[in-house]
């Protein structure tokens, strides 16, 4: 049988490049080694209660940048979390083995508390626990994470095993599929995040991304165009890494020698972005202009992915001993 793969976006709306660099693009080649299943969470999305209104535009607006990267949907499922309800059943079902102790001692639960202190709802509480139901009710055996995110797959494989010890070989144990995200930053040096303000969207235009790319920071101690640059401090230099890595040798060359100037450097990381993004840029306004074509592609993949889920689901309530619902 073939690995199969979950991973979960949340609906936060239109993808930034940082979410393209450390998620999107690993989601496209898994494709083509693996049974994959994505995700929008649009559930997960509710834990704060902000821009609910905006939640239905922030899912077609998600999904439209997977496809536009290359989300295959005639080979990959792809479909939107609270299309398929048998995630919540299975939730409820996975929160009966696991301890309230072993949820407070999250590090991203007491980071939320901080952050929301005025909404510190079960939503946050049970998040893990909605995490988990979303990867094993496709009995989906591979979770695409970055080292940080160990911890995270940690904690469901415990849940796992929690349930599988009560109730029998239910569910595999799920493994990290490693991958190597780089952490990216955005032009004020911070982590790239719509919530910082700095993140440069994956369909923005050419200009928008050239007058991102304009405003970053770059060395503090080159003052004038003829000092020598330091790209290992250098937040564009890294980024040349990601968008265009075999000009990057001869641009650290050009740097370290003050052959170019950094809005030199700028503008050619800016034109290496456009040039990465440009067709997923156009297929992606091909979407925009028949969205309803991006409702079919969802609906056909809840529909899919309810297939396995029923049938999962279906086994776990006859083995905690539910008694089978009415014809």
């Amino acid at each position: 049988m073939q690995d199969r793969v979950f991973a979960g976006i949340r609906a936060t709306g239109r993808q930034h490049i940082g979410n393209y660099l450390g998620a999107i693009q690993n989601f496209v080649a898994l494709q083509d080694r693996f049974e994959c299943i994505y995700s929008i969470v649009d559930l997960h999305s509710l834990t704060t209660l902000t821009d609910t209104d905006k939640l239905r535009f922030n899912v077609r607006e998600t999904a439209m940048d997977l496809l536009a990267a290359g989300i295959r949907p005639e080979e990959s499922i792809l479909y939107v979390q609270s299309h398929v309800p048998e995630v919540s059943e299975l939730h409820l079902l996975l929160s009966m083995v696991t301890p309230n102790g072993m949820l407070l001692r999250v590090p991203t639960f007491k980071e939320k508390v901080r952050s929301q202190p005025d909404n510190v709802n079960y939503g946050l509480v049970g998040y893990p626990v909605l995490q988990t139901a979303d990867i094993v009710l496709y009995r989906a055996n591979k979770v695409p994470v970055g080292e940080d995110q160990l911890p995270h797959l940690e904690l469901a494989r415990e849940i796992v095993r929690r349930f599988n010890r009560h109730f029998g070989d239910i569910f595999p144990e799920p493994e990290a599929e490693l991958t190597n995200a780089p952490m990216v930053l955005g032009f004020d040096n911070r982590k790239m995040s719509k919530s910082y303000g700095n993140a440069v969207e994956m369909a923005a235009t050419p200009e928008e991304t050239a007058k991102a790319v304009r405003g970053a920071i770059t060395d503090p101690q080159r003052v004038r165009r003829n000092d020598p640059g330091r790209p290992e401090v250098c937040n564009v230099y890294a980024l040349h890494g990601a968008f265009g890595p075999e000009r990057q040798p001869e641009i650290y060359e050009q740097c370290t020698t003050a052959g170019i100037g950094c809005v030199d450097c700028k503008g050619q990381l800016a034109d290496s972005i456009n040039e990465t993004f440009a067709p997923i840029r156009a297929r992606r306004a091909e979407l925009a202009a028949h969205p309803e074509q991006v409702d079919e592609v969802l609906a056909d993949g809840a529909m899919r992915a309810r297939v396995i889920a029923r049938e999962v689901l279906a086994e776990v309530k006859d083995a905690v001993g539910l008694p089978p619902a009415p014809a």
